[in-house]
C-alpha cells in the first residue's frame, strides 16, 4: 500500500510580498559630463606640456649651416652696416677654425693671423675686414695719435699692429672713442643685429657679434664669437656677464 506523504510546512512555498523586481536599466551617458572628462583631460596636457614647447621649439629651429645660409643671404644685401656685419660672422661659423690667442707677427695694414686660427676678437676683425673696414689700420692710427688713451695693461711702450687690435680691452676703448657705447643690460631688445658685445667670463674679457636667431626664432638675439671652439652661432646673448656694448659703423 502506498503511504501517503505528509504535508511539512519547511517545503511549503513562500509568498513574496512586494513590487515586482525590475530589470536594471543601463545608464545613458550625460553629454556634459563628457565634455568636462575632455575638457580635464586637455587641462592636463596643457598644463604638463607647456614647459615642454620651448626646448620642442629650440629643437626645430636649431643652428644649421642651411639656415645660416638663408640668413646670409637675406643679412649681406641688406642697407644696414649692422646686418651685413652679422652675415660676415655667420659666414665664418662655416669654417673650422682652430682656438689661438698667441702673438703672431703679421702684415700691416690687412694682416691677419691664419685663417684656420684665431680668438674672440678675431671674429669681430674679420667680421669688419668682410665689410672692407680694417681695424687693424684703424686701431693702430687713433693708438699712435692717442697712446694714452687706450689701457695701460700691457706694459707696450708704444703702439704694436701685431696684436693691439686683438685686444679685447683694445677693441672697447676703440668703439667708445669712435662709435657709440650703450647700456649692458640684460634686455634682448637693447641690442641690435651687427651691435658688439662684451662679457666678462671668469677673469678675462670675450667679445662676439649680435646677430639674429635660426628659422623661425630670427626674431630673437643670438651672438657668434669664438670662446674656445671656434666661431660658433649661438643662443647664448646672456649666458656671460655682459660688462659692455658697443655699435660700429665706420662713419666717424
Amino acid at each position: 500500500m502506498r503511504r501517503r506523504r505528509q504535508n511539512n510546512p519547511f517545503f511549503e512555498t513562500i509568498e513574496y510580498i512586494g513590487p515586482r523586481p525590475q530589470a536594471r536599466r543601463a545608464k545613458t551617458p550625460s553629454f556634459l559630463s563628457g565634455w568636462l572628462l575632455l575638457l580635464i583631460a586637455a587641462s592636463i596636457a596643457y598644463i604638463v606640456g607647456k614647459p615642454l614647447i620651448p626646448s620642442l621649439r629650440a629643437q626645430q629651429d636649431t643652428a644649421t649651416v642651411a639656415r645660416a645660409d638663408s640668413l646670409i643671404s637675406r643679412l649681406m644685401t641688406a642697407p644696414s652696416l649692422g646686418e651685413r656685419l652679422a652675415a660676415a660672422a655667420l659666414q665664418q661659423t662655416k669654417s673650422h677654425v682652430s682656438f689661438d690667442n698667441s702673438y703672431r707677427v703679421i702684415a700691416f695694414p690687412g694682416g691677419d693671423v691664419p685663417p684656420d686660427r684665431g680668438y674672440g676678437p678675431d671674429v669681430i676683425v674679420r667680421g669688419y675686414r668682410a665689410l672692407a673696414i680694417d681695424l687693424q689700420r684703424l686701431v693702430n692710427d687713433d693708438m699712435s695719435a692717442n697712446f694714452k688713451a687706450y689701457p695701460d695693461i700691457f706694459k707696450a711702450s708704444k703702439p704694436d699692429p701685431n696684436i693691439d687690435h686683438r685686444r679685447v680691452p683694445n677693441l672697447e676703448r676703440f668703439f667708445k672713442r669712435h662709435g657709440e657705447e650703450l647700456p649692458a643690460s640684460r634686455d634682448a631688445h637693447n641690442y641690435a643685429v651687427g651691435d658688439i658685445v662684451v662679457w666678462r667670463v671668469g677673469e678675462e674679457k670675450h667679445m662676439g657679434i649680435v646677430t639674429p636667431g635660426p628659422g623661425e626664432r630670427s626674431d630673437e638675439r643670438w651672438v657668434v664669437h669664438n670662446l674656445d671652439r671656434g666661431p660658433v652661432w649661438e643662443d647664448c646673448l646672456f649666458e656671460f656677464e655682459p660688462v659692455g656694448h658697443y655699435r660700429y659703423d665706420a662713419s666717424h
